[in-house]
């Protein structure tokens, strides 16, 4: 794996642009825009990984939809109200660092890492379908500006059952890959139904710290 910025939240994904970049706002006169990473699973499912990159990091490559990129960053979370006042998590990679390459190594491709992360709800324990155990998380991660971001996790089989067993508070760390899932919502007012994104991640190795 390449190195990546030393932090305590780490994020590595190699795929192709989904899109075009899309203006999403201005902060302390940096432009920034939206777009999406096209990822492959082992089992070929594919998952769509949302980013945000300043127009100073673009400029420097010029990247265009369909390129296979690496970006590097940081996996950010930040509320969001509509109209009716009703908020929701809102999660993207915070670009760092972006290149365009020629091929990639799948391994690589899609790379989370939380060296510091704070259970910051209760575990909820299930089991699928097929009956296999599996837990969900909350995970908050500090940076800086006494800030957090606000990250949901899912855990499989034997590490289920030890993160179920967490408390609000324990401190952990994880690596895993950003996953993102299509879900039907049915708006509240309307009746009507509405296609979804959420995204998580898939927690593949965790480790509560001492």
């Amino acid at each position: 794996m390449r190195t990546m910025e030393k932090t305590n939240n780490q994020v590595q994904v190699i795929g192709r642009l989904d899109g075009d970049f899309q203006y999403s706002h201005m902060m302390y006169e940096e432009v920034f825009y939206r777009n999406t990473i096209k990822t492959t699973r082992i089992s070929g499912k594919k998952d769509i990984v949302p980013i945000l990159v300043s127009e100073k990091v673009l400029k420097t490559i010029q990247p265009n939809k369909g390129d296979i990129v690496e970006a590097k960053g940081h996996f950010r979370s930040y509320n969001k109200k509509d109209l009716d006042g009703r908020s929701h998590l809102i999660l993207n990679v915070f670009v760092r660092e972006m290149n365009i390459l020629d091929e990639y190594n799948s391994e690589d491709e899609n790379i989370i890492k939380i060296t510091h992360g704070f259970i910051c709800k209760p575990p909820i324990f299930r089991k699928t379908p097929l009956g296999r155990d599996i837990t969900d998380l909350m995970v908050a991660v500090n940076r800086q500006y006494i800030k957090s971001d606000y990250i949901p996790c899912i855990v499989w089989n034997e590490d289920a059952v030890l993160a179920a067993s967490l408390q609000v508070g324990d401190e952990i760390q994880f690596k895993g890959r950003i996953q993102s899932r299509e879900y039907i919502k049915k708006l509240p007012d309307s009746g009507k139904e509405e296609e979804r994104i959420a995204y998580e991640v898939s927690i593949s190795k965790l480790c509560k710290m001492e």
